[in-house]
């Protein structure tokens, strides 16, 4: 077994390389810092923060793959981790803590025809007390000791921060409390039952994490700088570059936009299935077709943003000090560099995080109506498009749906939480 990189892992981690550089470049500013500490002095945008982090860091462990040689197939830190519900799988449904199937089969006992609920093979009916003490005790001392950690690292500056430290360190410790009795519970229980085949829904619902998350970081990046480049040529230099390029966002705005996806998603697939041998595993398959659906939203979902940043440096291409640049002979790319995009990044921040929120519900929808990611590949929007028969079964399996619309909209509503605190904070209109 040997380390082997799909071409998402490369991007994922290409993406938080650059983000730790311009964090460490930006914080060189005075200025820079002074707002981020007015971000975080929010006790509900330090929460969203620390919830956002809890989701990254599922999708950087199960984007460490592995290359297992003797069974061909690639694997994940992730699946590693949960290799006891990987490998072991139940006959069909099974509720959440379950001891038995959700419904009756039909066996024959004595020669005599009987319905009955099997027994389910992989549970084991533990003391649920016992496992719950166990895991407030692992999960309290893991925040613990990573609290003590910060608090030795911030030293004198911990007690003169305005930061709302303790909030954090509470949402911390739920977070982790709650993982590890998820995590425990899963050796003896089906902690969220399980699906048609019997696998099991817990983990299916935390490899989702990954998709959703690439989902929404990896099209923001492609479509960042698309957005820049267009939106800031057609406000500063008008005439006909702005000409063109409204004329091209205009025109793509006039194609709906799930037609446009779902025609280029159907050509990639074509190709997909007419290239078998490009791929060692299924695994890396799933993966190349999520890659191509990311470049997809990049290349189809720029357009607003664009608009929006025309508008804004239209307005801040009047301003004196923009023309007194122009008027000492200044460079229209220093020009850009040094006025036009700093006045800008309030609206690129907020626009960011709100499309992040907008992609990973997008993803849900797109798979849904079968257009997505691969349907062997986790997803919320697999899991939900599985649930919509699931709900008109009799008994009603309903757990799939309430599993991916949990995880899926604490992750939603914690970047829009986020971006309101970054809008109030960066927005030069406010007074913070």
């Amino acid at each position: 077994m040997y380390i082997t990189l799909l071409w998402t892992d490369i991007m994922v981690w290409l993406l938080l390389f650059a983000i730790l550089l311009w964090g460490y470049i930006v914080s060189r500013s005075d200025r820079v810092r002074e707002q981020w500490r007015a971000i975080f002095k929010s006790p509900i945008a330090l929460s969203s923060a620390i919830v956002l982090l809890f989701y990254l860091s599922f999708a950087l462990i199960d984007s460490i793959h592995f290359r297992v040689e003797k069974e061909h197939r690639v694997v994940s830190l992730l699946d590693i981790v949960f290799e006891h519900r990987v490998k072991n799988r139940e006959r069909t449904y099974s509720a959440p803590f379950a001891l038995k199937e959700y419904a009756k089969d039909i066996v024959i006992i004595d020669g005599e025809v009987k319905q009955i609920y099997r027994d389910l093979k992989y549970v084991h009916s533990g003391n649920i007390v016992i496992g719950t003490i166990k895991a407030i005790s692992i999960g309290l001392t893991i925040s613990l000791f990573l609290i003590w950690g910060h608090i030795l690292y911030r030293g004198k500056s911990y007690r003169e921060s305005s930061i709302p430290w303790v909030t954090g360190y509470i949402t911390l410790t739920i977070l982790i409390v709650l993982f590890s009795w998820l995590y425990i519970m899963s050796f003896n229980y089906h902690v969220l039952g399980t699906d048609k085949v019997g696998g099991d829904v817990l983990y299916q619902t935390l490899k989702s994490i990954r998709t959703g998350v690439l989902i929404g970081t990896l099209t923001t990046l492609i479509m960042l700088p698309i957005s820049i480049a267009l939106g800031v040529s057609a406000g500063f230099f008008r005439g006909w570059i702005d000409d063109i390029i409204q004329y091209i966002y205009t025109t793509l705005n006039s194609i709906p936009s799930v037609l446009l996806i779902s025609a280029t998603v159907l050509i990639v697939q074509l190709l997909l299935d007419n290239h078998p041998d490009w791929f060692q595993s299924v695994l890396e398959r799933s993966d190349l077709r999520l890659l191509f659906l990311v470049v997809i939203l990049g290349v189809t979902s720029w357009t607003g943003l664009c608009r929006l940043l025309r508008a804004e440096t239209l307005k801040i291409s009047q301003i004196d000090f923009v023309k007194a640049s122009k008027a000492f002979g200044v460079s229209n790319f220093n020009i850009i560099r040094r006025h036009i995009i700093p006045n800008l990044m309030h609206i690129i921040l907020i626009s960011v995080v709100l499309d992040f929120s907008g992609l990973v519900l997008s993803e849900a929808v797109l798979s849904y109506i079968g257009v997505g990611v691969d349907p062997t590949m986790y997803s919320w929007g697999n899991m939900i498009n599985q649930a919509r028969l699931e709900m008109a079964r009799e008994p009603m399996v309903w757990w799939s749906l309430f599993s991916s619309f949990i995880f899926m909209s604490i992750l939603v509503l914690s970047a829009n939480l986020f971006s309101d605190r970054i809008q109030v904070v960066l927005d030069p209109k406010n007074e913070v």
